[in-house]
């Protein structure tokens, strides 16, 4: 059985014409494709016929350089190849599209900012599994839904027009720029028309998470009680039935806004907000004056009342853990890396942003004040795949990779803090340095799985 990934060289112009490849002999006698009559050749939305040429003793493909640009490749590169017989199509991929918020032009060394690495680790790791990665911005979407123009890595960055991709990863960062009306077309153009795959499609809020895993009796025992503050009435049940309540804004993300209420005695409260420079604290003599001080928050910023938890600390500083759960190359969802992260000093939030710094699930429990530890990172792993499925069965919309924050009471109950669709590719990584990170081979993986190579 001949290997599914073939390399691609491409060969000077005037050698090979456009409507011609030439491919290794025991590809044609294997997948009976025919000779001197043309097939399709597909690679993303391209589709252009071509006669295949075979070539004795020769296990590769190569194609002439003006065919080349059309499908933006500069030098040879190694790309999956597969043949239907019934519609005389060799197909090439997968061809991923990854959606970013921004690039800079100017900047040619870095021109994604921050996360110019992680596409450059993503380019190797297609490299490494014979696929092939293009990056765009909602700036690059027209409503020409064939091509895009997006980024390219050969000897540098560059930028090409490209065909639209066989599948599209979004990570978009802004609420504002998904919703871009030429984005939201985009997305739906492609998949009618060429049955491209978008995954991670929307962003989560909390409380259209909750809202829908609550209906799922198996999930019910991970989620603290939560809703959508919207009255004095709902605040003052909150705080009567739990000592301690948190006010999180539904689209916030790396812990801004949080806002824990703490009843001090029969009508006083603390108020604790989360701030990049540590905890401010406000008291109240009733909870009218509380509820009247965040009303005004209130007309611009919605916010998920949330029972407070009696979490794990380490020392007086509270303990989450962030799970990275992907789907796999069968599609079914595994766990890549799950992480502790303890809050800094004068934080009520662990996030890195705010001063927390991360340990491992082991290490992290056994400095904690949490009696029986020895099965909580099983406890954890089964609550981020159960999560992530039910996420997959409650709300309409595609998820490849989700970022999951778990916490463990005194007690030793997991708990669900909050889904993200977006997670970041700093926050939720193994603590060893590896080069190409399993988190992004797992991307390419999958990526494979929807385009079927």
């Amino acid at each position: 059985m001949l290997k599914s990934k073939v390399a691609v060289q491409v060969i000077s112009p005037g050698i090979l014409p456009d409507d011609a490849i030439m491919l290794g002999d025991a590809y044609l006698r294997q997948w009976k494709i025919p000779q001197g009559q043309p097939v399709i050749l597909k690679f993303g939305a391209l589709r252009h016929y071509v006669k295949v040429v075979p070539v004795e003793r020769y296990d590769g493909m190569r194609i002439g350089q003006s065919l080349a640009r059309k499908m933006g490749l500069f030098v040879g590169t190694s790309l999956r190849i597969r043949y239907n017989y019934d519609t005389s199509t060799l197909s090439l991929g997968p061809l991923i599209g990854v959606l970013i918020s921004r690039d800079d032009p100017e900047t040619r060394d870095r021109p994604f900012g921050s996360i110019t690495m992680f596409c450059k680790e993503l380019v190797d790791a297609c490299a490494a599994q014979g696929a092939h990665v293009y990056f765009f911005t909602p700036d690059h979407v027209t409503d020409n839904f064939n091509h895009v123009e997006g980024w390219v890595y050969s000897d540098g960055w560059r930028k090409v027009m490209m065909p639209v991709p066989d599948v599209v990863n979004n990570r978009l960062t802004s609420r504002k720029l998904e919703n871009r009306v030429n984005v939201q077309q985009f997305i739906k153009e492609v998949k009618l028309r060429h049955g491209s795959t978008v995954f991670n499609e929307k962003f989560l809020d909390k409380s259209e998470v909750f809202e829908a895993l609550v209906k799922d009796g198996s999930l019910i025992k991970y989620l603290p009680e939560s809703h959508v503050l919207r009255s004095l009435p709902m605040l003052k049940a909150m705080c009567s039935k739990h000592n301690t309540v948190f006010l999180k804004p539904v689209r916030g993300s790396l812990g801004k806004g949080i806002i824990r209420i703490t009843r001090v005695d029969t009508d006083s409260y603390s108020a604790q907000y989360a701030t990049t420079l540590g905890t401010r604290r406000q008291h109240f003599n009733g909870i009218a004056k509380l509820y009247a001080s965040i009303s005004g928050k209130m007309k611009t910023v919605r916010y998920q009342i949330q029972q407070g938890l009696h979490l794990i600390d380490i020392l007086g500083r509270p303990v989450d853990f962030r799970a990275l759960v992907q789907k796999n190359e069968l599609g079914k969802w595994m766990l890549t890396s799950i992480v502790a992260r303890t809050a800094g000093s004068n934080h009520f939030v662990s996030n890195l942003a705010r001063g927390g710094t991360l340990s491992t699930v082991r290490e992290a429990v056994a400095k904690s004040n949490l009696s029986n530890s020895s099965d909580a990172p099983g406890k954890l792993t089964r609550a981020a795949l159960e999560i992530a499925k039910g996420i997959d069965t409650h709300i309409p919309a595609h998820f490849g990779e989700l970022g999951i924050d778990l916490a463990l009471d005194t007690s030793g109950r997991v708990w669900l803090l909050e889904v993200n669709s977006k997670p970041s590719k700093n926050d939720n990584t193994p603590l060893q340095d590896n080069k190409i990170r399993p988190s992004v081979r797992n991307l390419i993986r999958y990526a494979r799985h929807l385009a079927e190579f």
